[in-house]
């Protein structure tokens, strides 16, 4: 009988969720619900000193925002909790000494050295490795270090007798590692807490994870994590190491995605005004191949076409010119309606006038926006026109000049007047400058950039010059007019 695939998503409680994680998860949850297996969320917190208080609802948030739901986890709960490592504190002693028994770890008793207390280096190297030192202790010893209540932790012991594990994993295939450059991990610490490396292989087996996915970083630690498995008697699980997610900066530097290339926590690029949807699209490509050109792709859309044999060893480039493209896309196939309430958040035109005309200018901003915090720096224009110069006039390609602008403006300002309002009028007005282009046999553009240029004082506008003019409304938009005509002038 095939066994239900479980896998798990256990990120440490340190912070924001960086897009590495969530990419993780992601995966994780792909692989899952693509063989209609479990997704478990397990909240690893035994580095107590690292942990960032309310991490955990953001892990939550995010989840619940990228729509990766799990089937078990902390809040969920389930049939193999509890699900936050400390709240299992009292499980691992028991496995650890367990080992001990078995001749695969032993009791450390090397003291950790003052951190500003002189050491050498062949010090330091037996102090963190502890290479086997406390592994040669005699029964007696022993018995009478823990008699005397003698702090301790619990090393795994590495046979490094020229032996080598191997193992597969479903991205980079038959993977050997020499255990002679392993060392004696940590498995439970002096305050009994578990180390992340021994918690996960408890856990994991305890929960019947059937598949680990985790970052490429983890290769060569999993021989230890299979050593234990081996100890115990237990299946070791299939493995999913994913390549790196890499940045590029401003010089083509490519490196480890970091703060310095940009946002790297999906809450961020959230509130930068990414959609969460186009994110997790844009992730789940950086390192996973749907074997095809297709690009977009909803998470149901996802989860079917997903599979292992799509993955990369290759490290991914996290560009953001692409997520930038891809959100674009995503929010023109938003209704009118959740685009503008969405984008309203970003526009910063509470208490002014064009709030009344948000619905005009919601759709005109939405086949022209690609991250909604640039509307503001797309909109300032109609809040406050920006000081500019008479060469913006110049467009070669309709042939327009600040001459032809005078021109224009001079010839279509007594037609605009006769207009008893610019509200609805946005059609009109742009009909009066095209007939004006027809009359006088010029190419249109050069009207209309003229005209543009005068309202706006920017080259690019949510919009032709016509809608410009209505949602400035009459009184502003023949003040600009006339401003331009006495700045060319």
């Amino acid at each position: 009988m095939t066994k239900q695939v479980r896998t798990r998503f256990a990120p440490s409680p340190t912070g924001f969720m960086h897009v590495g994680n969530l990419r993780t998860a992601l995966y994780a949850y792909l692989l899952a619900k693509s063989q209609k297996g479990n997704f478990v969320l397990r909240i690893e917190d035994t580095d107590q000193a690292r942990y960032v208080e309310n991490a955990v609802e953001v892990i939550y948030a995010t989840l619940k925002s990228a729509n990766l739901i799990h089937d078990e986890g902390p809040d969920v709960g389930g049939n193999y909790g509890p699900y936050i490592q400390s709240e299992r504190k009292h499980l691992y002693k028991d496995y650890a000494l367990e080992l001990v028994k078995k001749g695969a770890a032993y009791y450390c008793f090397c003291e950790k050295h003052d951190e500003d207390e002189e050491v050498s280096q062949d010090e330091k190297t037996f102090i963190e490795g502890c290479p086997g030192h406390c592994a040669n202790l005699s029964e007696a010893e022993i018995a009478e270090k823990l008699a005397k209540n003698t702090p301790y932790v619990i090393r795994q012991k590495i046979n490094r007798d020229g032996s080598t594990t191997t193992f597969n994993d479903l991205v980079y295939g038959e993977v050997a590692i020499e255990n002679k450059v392993l060392d004696d991990q940590i498995l439970l610490k002096q305050d009994g807490m578990p180390t992340y490396n021994f918690a996960n292989v408890v856990d994991d087996h305890l929960m019947n994870i059937t598949h680990v996915v985790r970052g490429s970083e983890y290769l060569s630690s999993t021989p230890k994590y299979n050593l234990l498995y081996q100890a115990f008697g237990w299946d070791i699980p299939e493995y999913v190491h994913l390549p790196l997610i890499m940045g590029r900066d401003a010089e083509g530097n490519v490196s480890k995605l970091s703060k310095r290339h940009g946002s790297v926590s999906f809450e961020n690029l959230v509130q930068e005004g990414y959609l969460p949807e186009a994110i997790i699209n844009y992730i789940a490509l950086l390192g996973w191949s749907p074997k095809s050109d297709r690009e977009i792709f909803t998470l149901a859309e996802l989860t079917e076409a997903f599979n292992t044999n799509g993955l990369n060893k290759a490290a991914a480039i996290f560009d953001y010119g692409k997520l930038r493209w891809m959100n674009s896309e995503y929010i023109k196939m938003m209704s009118a309606d959740d685009f503008a309430k969405m984008a309203k958040a970003f526009a910063q035109i509470d208490g002014t006038a064009l709030e009344s005309k948000w619905q005009s200018l919601a759709n005109l901003l939405q086949q022209r926006t690609e991250v909604l915090s640039d509307i503001p720096s797309m909109i300032d224009f109609l809040l406050e026109q920006p000081e500019y110069d008479t060469s913006l006039f110049n467009h070669k390609k309709s042939k327009a000049s600040p001459e032809t602008a005078k021109k224009v403006i001079t010839d279509l300002l007594p037609e605009f007047e006769k207009l008893a309002t610019f509200d609805g009028q946005a059609e009109q007005l742009n009909q009066m400058i095209m007939d004006y282009a027809a009359q006088n046999e010029i190419k249109v553009g050069q009207p209309m950039w003229g005209v543009r240029i005068a309202v706006s004082g920017k080259t690019v506008t949510p919009g032709g010059p016509g809608e410009i003019m209505e949602l400035l409304g009459k009184e502003e938009a023949l003040k600009r007019l006339n401003k331009a005509l006495a700045l060319i002038g």
